[in-house]
């Protein structure tokens, strides 16, 4: 499996096994990560591996998810330092789903004070990860996301590798599946939008929710030979909105 079949097989998982990792294994999740491209470039970031198998991680407990290792990535604060962080963490996710892991985002509240900081970096996220105790997998239809009419407005015909790429985009997990993309599509363009909604946890949320998207987005770019680049159109971010809020948008070259 790769990581563009990865998009489409990933399921969170909530219970797994106590079953120990190789240090092989975890010494190639450490490198995995040093190897990643962030979404946007001289944000220096980290990644710690915490074990957890004989919960000697007290604060662990207070996780949602009880799982044998976590991942907890860490960042320098810059602007969009949350977006490239997402976009970092859904790959981590991605690769540990193709190599037979499972894993579930959670949230970094409540965590220790040691460990909320490491090396003058911000903690941003957690992964729970390990052997699964049922599939770590599922069909892309049993994924509980909005259709795609609801995400798109379709302002041309899309191309069937446009298809591609936002079917990976939808498929993308959000904090509490609040899926806050909206996509208007041309030819050879993607417009992004975010939803705007009123709960003040779910904005906190938004960038690393976006970064999730963008990773998958450009996973699929890649499996299709697409070049793509994300950038911020000055005459679409000067209009107002109603409902939604610009983001990015994405420009595709086959």
């Amino acid at each position: 499996m790769n990581l563009y079949e990865a998009i489409f097989a990933r399921k969170s998982v909530r219970s797994y096994t106590n079953e120990t990792l190789s240090p092989q294994v975890l010494d190639k999740i450490r490198e995995h990560f040093h190897e990643l491209t962030g979404l946007f470039g001289g944000i220096d970031t980290a990644v710690s591996v915490l074990d957890n198998r004989k919960a000697q991680q007290k604060f662990l407990s207070l996780f949602s998810v009880r799982a044998p290792y976590y991942l907890a990535f860490y960042s320098e604060q810059a602007p969009r330092y949350l977006m490239n962080m997402g976009y970092l963490m859904e790959q981590m996710v991605l690769y540990l789903c193709s190599i037979g892991l499972g894993t579930c985002y959670i949230g970094s509240r409540r965590v220790r004070r040691e460990l909320q900081e490491k090396d003058g970096k911000k903690l941003v996220g957690i992964i729970a990860f390990g052997k699964s105790k049922g599939p770590w997998t599922r069909k892309p239809s049993e994924a509980n996301r909005l259709a795609m009419d609801e995400l798109c407005v379709f302002k041309e015909v899309p191309r069937q590798w446009m298809k591609q790429l936002l079917e990976a985009a939808r498929l993308a997990p959000s904090s509490m599946n609040s899926q806050p993309w909206r996509f208007v599509v041309y030819d050879n363009r993607i417009h992004i939008f975010s939803k705007k909604h009123s709960a003040e946890q779910l904005k906190k949320w938004d960038e690393v929710n976006f970064g999730i998207m963008f990773a998958n987005l450009m996973v699929a770019a890649e499996e299709a030979w697409l070049d793509v680049d994300l950038i911020r159109l000055e005459d679409i971010s000067q209009k107002n909105f109603p409902n939604n809020q610009y983001v990015l948008s994405a420009i595709l070259k086959a």
